[in-house]
Parts: structure tokens; C-alpha cells; sequence
């Protein structure tokens, strides 16, 4: 079975973010003469995108279809399977064939994308054609494709996380509803767990930052977390929720069972892309995971009937249940292109036009990423998906802020993350405080 590319993003989104860094260190700057061009004349752009999977590049390819129906003068030639260390070469050096624009899986790559005037800003497009992204895309959405004020993408389709749960099991167990709180989490976690010798028949959830999708700034979007200070200082170590994020993982690691333990059974599991997906086997009750795992548990055949619900939110902040994080593929135009105005209209139809954001997310089962879009009666799906079509709609759901050095932040805070679960940093406070001054320096190295 061929990764989902959302899922893919999300494995490998802070591996691309560090990696192709240092290939944005120059800045662009914007052609006085990009957006010159006559939009209307007869003209051929290019699209370089990263999706590979042949239904994926179908659909790419359904919807550039779409658009030259549209507008017959503008002829899009498309590159597929493009990672971002290339794409960022080719936005570096320009030329007849590089990018006009542009889609990457990285949102963590805004910061460095808008502060480096690798990608226009796109503000001054949506103003010209009316179009105010604040009422046209969802909150999260419409953070994580600025920086600074530079809204430089656009985002195309999404991803959004909720929990999975094994109903069989949950009968089992006594449990009537997925839990709302982390309390209620907790408990059933501890409740759905089935010790067998030294390991588990059943564990209840993985709760290890080394396991599928339990990221640190997935357990913290669920605390609300405000990532900066308004004069760009980490908040990491100010901000109770991300204490409160850290000791919730902490103690379910610690009810479980303990880290050795857990990481021992993690090793016995299948992998997160295969039919042996320790959720889809039954051998892990609840899982934490995107939009993706339900097709991908569909199609494994999984023997019980699967639930879907929005993750748990802290005792205090239940009346925002509902809520979770959301990420997604994000659009954009390449500040050497010499076509600019055309580009726009291609960007403007690839992600406002509400039937093809509709018909691409029908084909790829992805989230929509505009507001009409997620509301459409064109959307076809399994009825368990509109969770996160209510999840990629509620505006408590939040996201990882833009920063100049992509996702250099969130690596840090995961690696604290790694240190704690394990025992080998034992004091909370003074593990976020030296978090906190690692991310402050690396931030004013880039800058």
C-alpha cells in the first residue's frame, strides 16, 4: 500500500524542514517585473508538486484539467514527485524551467519560504481579486501560510487529527462514549489495558513520543499552547500548557506501564504504514492519528468496528471540545517567475474555487481547505470523516506558528520531549527554561 502523502508529510515534515534549510539562506527578493505579465495573453506555467502515488498525480492532474478548461489561454506544465530540497534549488537559481509555482507538504517551511522572498507575498493577489482569506479559510489554515505578515502560500488541502478508538473494546470494557477530558482519557486508557506476562494482550495507547503520530505539538494543540511572546521570545517554558501537555504524557507514560516497558512492546509493532498497524490489529485501543488512518484501516479489513471522535481537551477547557491540530499542503509563487499574474489565477483556482478544492479532496481524501469547501454537498465520504471536517472547521483548532527557521523549534521541543519520557531529564521546569534559551539562540542565528 503506497504512504498517503499526508502521512508522509507528517513523518518526514521536520527531516525536510532542517534539511533544506540551508537552501533557502539566500534571499530571492521579488522581480520588479513578476507580476507585469498580461494574464489574459496566451502563456504556459509551470507547477512543480509533491505528490506521487499514481490516484494522487491523477487527481493533480484532474485539476489542472480543470483549470485550463477555465482558462483556455493558460497551459500548465506539471512536474510531479518533486521534493523540497529541489524545489527549493529551482526557486533559488530560476530560469525558463523552474516553478512558477509551487506546492510542498512542509508548512513548517513557511517562515523560511516568506522571510527569505523565496515566494511572493500573496496579499496583494487576494486583495486584488476580492477575496479576504480570513472568511475564506479556516483559522488554523489561515495561520500557517503566513509569516510576519507575508502571507507567501496558500493552503491546499489538509490534514487534521482526531482519536481513533476500537468500539469492540470499548464494549469490552464497560465504556460507553470516547472520553472528551484527559481525565476520562486517562482512565480509560488505564481500563482498556490488558497486561500478559511482562507485556500487554492489549494496550490502551501508546503514549511514547516514538510512537505513530503522539508528537509533542500534537499533545499540545490540545492545551491551546502559545508557541511565541509577542516580541518572538519562546513561550515554552511561560506558557502552563505546554507543562501541563508535557506532565499529562509523562503520567500516561508512567500509568501504562513505564518507558522500558512501553518501548519494548512498541518494538514487537507493526509499522505505521501496514496493514500490521498495531490500532488496525487491536493490539493498541485508541490511537491519535490524521484523516488518513481511516481509509488505511478500512482497507486493512480491520476486525472491529472503528470509532472516531476529536482528541480529549484539559478538565478546564471542555467546552471547547472539538478541537484539534491541523496541518496541510500549502501553495505558493515563486518570486523569480516572470509570470506571475498568470501563476495567481492557477493558485487562485487550485485552492479558492470551491468544486475543484471538492472534487481534489474527494479524490485524495484529504481535509478541504477553504470554509465553502467543508460545507459543500459535493463531498463524498464515509460518514466517520466529517470529524475532521469539523475538526479543520472549529476555530479553537490551532496549528505550529510559522518561524524563520522552519520546523528548527518544534525538533527542539520534541527532543526535549524524548529526554523526559525517558527519565534521563527529570526536572520539568528547568528542562523547558534551557528548551526555551535553545530556541532563542537558534532563532537569532537566522535571523
Amino acid at each position: 500500500m503506497p504512504i498517503p502523502s499526508a502521512a508522509r508529510k507528517t513523518a518526514f515534515a521536520l527531516t525536510a524542514a532542517a534539511s533544506s534549510l540551508a537552501l533557502l539562506t539566500a534571499c530571492t527578493g521579488q522581480s520588479s517585473s513578476g507580476a507585469s505579465d498580461d494574464a489574459s495573453a496566451n502563456t504556459t506555467i509551470n507547477f512543480w508538486h509533491a505528490w506521487s502515488a499514481p490516484n494522487e498525480v491523477k487527481a493533480v492532474n484532474a485539476l489542472i484539467a480543470g483549470f485550463e478548461k477555465a482558462h483556455p489561454n493558460i497551459h500548465v506544465n506539471v512536474v510531479s514527485n518533486m521534493t523540497d530540497d529541489k524545489i527549493n534549488q529551482a526557486l533559488r537559481s530560476g530560469g525558463d524551467k523552474a516553478p512558477d509555482v509551487i506546492s510542498s507538504f512542509t508548512t513548517n517551511n513557511v517562515g523560511k519560504f516568506c522571510s527569505s522572498g523565496a515566494l511572493v507575498d500573496l496579499n496583494p493577489f487576494f486583495k486584488k481579486s476580492g477575496i479576504d482569506p480570513e472568511t475564506t479559510f479556516p483559522k488554523a489554515m489561515n495561520e500557517y501560510t503566513q509569516y510576519d505578515g507575508n502571507r507567501c502560500t496558500a493552503p491546499l488541502l489538509g490534514d487534521a487529527y482526531g482519536l481513533y478508538y476500537n468500539k469492540t473494546a470499548f464494549k469490552k470494557a464497560g465504556i460507553t462514549s470516547p472520553p472528551k477530558t484527559w481525565t476520562e482519557f486517562q482512565a480509560d486508557a488505564k481500563k482498556l489495558t490488558i497486561n500478559q506476562g511482562d507485556s500487554y494482550k492489549q494496550l490502551g495507547f501508546m503514549p511514547d513520543y516514538h510512537g505513530w503520530e503522539t508528537t509533542t505539538e500534537h499533545y499540545a494543540a490540545q492545551f491551546s499552547p502559545t508557541y511565541f511572546t509577542a516580541d518572538g521570545k519562546s513561550n515554552v517554558a511561560k506558557d502552563p500548557a505546554f507543562t501541563e501537555a508535557f506532565t499529562l504524557q509523562k503520567d500516561l507514560v508512567d500509568e501504562l506501564g513505564g518507558f522500558q516497558k512501553l518501548e519494548k512492546y512498541r518494538a514487537t509493532l507493526g509499522d505505521e504504514w501496514g496493514d500490521k498497524h498495531p490500532f488496525q490489529t487491536g493490539q493498541v485501543a485508541m490511537q491519535l492519528d490524521g484523516e488518513w488512518r481511516l481509509g488505511m484501516a478500512v482497507d486493512a479489513k480491520t476486525k472491529f468496528d472503528i470509532g472516531v471522535a476529536p482528541l480529549p481537551v484539559p478538565d478546564d477547557q471542555v467546552a471547547q471540545y472539538g478541537k484539534g491540530y491541523i496541518t496541510g499542503t500549502i501553495a505558493g509563487i515563486a518570486a523569480n517567475s516572470k509570470k506571475q499574474n498568470a501563476a495567481w489565477e492557477f493558485v487562485k483556482y487550485i485552492t479558492t474555487d470551491t468544486d475543484a478544492v471538492v472534487n481534489f479532496s474527494n479524490a485524495i481524501h484529504n481535509v478541504p481547505s477553504t470554509l465553502a469547501a467543508l460545507k459543500s454537498p459535493k463531498l463524498t465520504y464515509d460518514p466517520r470523516f466529517k470529524t475532521f471536517l469539523d475538526i479543520a472547521a472549529n476555530p479553537n483548532s490551532t496549528t505550529s506558528p510559522a518561524s524563520i527557521n522552519g520546523g528548527v523549534y518544534l525538533a527542539t521541543i520534541q527532543n526535549f520531549g524524548y529526554d523526559y519520557e525517558s527519565g534521563k531529564v527529570k526536572d520539568l521546569k528547568s528542562g523547558l527554561a534551557a528548551t526555551a534559551k535553545q530556541i532563542d539562540t537558534d532563532i537569532a542565528q537566522a535571523k
